[in-house]
């Protein structure tokens, strides 16, 4: 496995564990907001999709302005 290779599944893994984190802290939020269990999943895939989205269009924009 080359150094660039590694690279870009070391990002990937952090972009993913970020939008987890994300999505757990949604969850939480709900679930103390009184949301039912079903309605705080609900809300924590959501916020998982939204951040998984936003680091991918930040890191595409990155890429393309270093290049």
């Amino acid at each position: 496995m080359s150094y660039h290779s590694a690279v870009v599944v070391l990002g990937c893994a952090v972009a993913v564990l970020l939008a987890v984190l994300v999505a757990i802290a949604a969850a939480v939020f709900a679930r103390r907001d009184r949301a039912t269990y079903p309605a705080a999943c609900s809300k924590a895939a959501s916020a998982f999709g939204t951040a998984l989205t936003l680091v991918c269009s930040v890191t595409t924009a990155l890429v393309a302005v270093t290049r």
